[in-house]
């Protein structure tokens, strides 16, 4: 008993250092999130056996990917993204897929305390976690005949964008239209695929718009200093008149 009860006070202590390791910043007034993970490559993705979801073995999170898109479970939250490294999506816990809430507990690469009195073949007991009112709403999660639907395909052609070759904005959009043809089934899944995009083709339609203000803005800018430059060439050719004038006058006197 001693043995097991220092086994136990170890693996606490050694949370901490683990749950660590992502860093969340919400921006006011902006749908993403940004999570720093440290991925800067394409992780690599392992089937979870029985269940529609892969995980990343080398990640240090609670990482999946489920129906298309990437998962996180971190702070006691869920985050969704159609590329690896984000930018993240919130997700409802009201809304997670089923599949997600199912995934076994020996999984999660970097579990909250509480999990780990759980059993690790097992989900992990969101009904006792989130509470009544959770449960009432999403009464049936933990019951099913564990048939599956098959597993999205991964998205390997994200491996040709690691480091400074990430996508930023609509290259992400853009990339993933033509590289990656699977339709989710999830609606969820849809629903957050879309805002994302849309969120896309918002920032390129802002990016556009900043575009255009700099361009006129420069070329208002040139247009005041062409005319300034014309003034002044008017006034130099009028100072040079007056003097041709004064001498000429000068010359009439004499």
């Amino acid at each position: 008993m001693k043995h097991l009860t220092r086994a136990f006070l170890a693996l606490l202590l050694t949370y901490p250092t683990l749950t660590a390791v992502a860093e969340i910043r919400l921006s006011i007034g902006v749908p993403d999130v940004h999570i720093n993970l440290g991925i800067r490559a394409y992780p690599t993705l392992e089937a979870v056996p029985g269940y529609p979801v892969y995980y990343a073995p080398n990640v240090r999170s609670n990482y999946f990917f489920y129906d298309g898109l990437y998962w996180i479970y971190e702070s006691d939250d869920w985050y969704a993204s159609t590329w690896y490294d984000g930018p993240w999506d919130h997700v409802d816990r009201y809304e997670v897929p089923v599949f997600l809430l199912r995934i076994p507990v020996r999984y999660y690469r970097d579990p909250p305390r509480h999990f780990v009195r759980w059993r690790a073949d097992a989900p992990p007991r969101w009904s006792e976690h989130w509470g009544r009112d959770w449960q009432q709403r999403r009464a049936g999660w933990d019951r099913w005949n564990h048939r599956s639907p098959a597993r999205s395909p991964r998205p390997d052609y994200q491996r040709d964008y690691a480091g400074d070759r990430y996508p930023h904005g609509p290259q992400r959009t853009q990339i993933e239209s033509r590289s990656y043809r699977y339709q989710p089934r999830d609606s969820v899944v849809i629903r957050h695929r879309d805002q994302q995009r849309e969120q896309s083709q918002g920032r390129e339609h802002e990016q556009r718009r900043e575009h255009e203000q700099g361009r006129e803005h420069e070329q208002g800018r040139d247009h005041e200093q062409g005319r300034e430059h014309e003034q002044r060439s008017d006034n130099r050719d009028h100072d040079n008149r007056k003097e041709h004038q004064d001498k000429g006058h000068g010359r009439d006197k004499k």
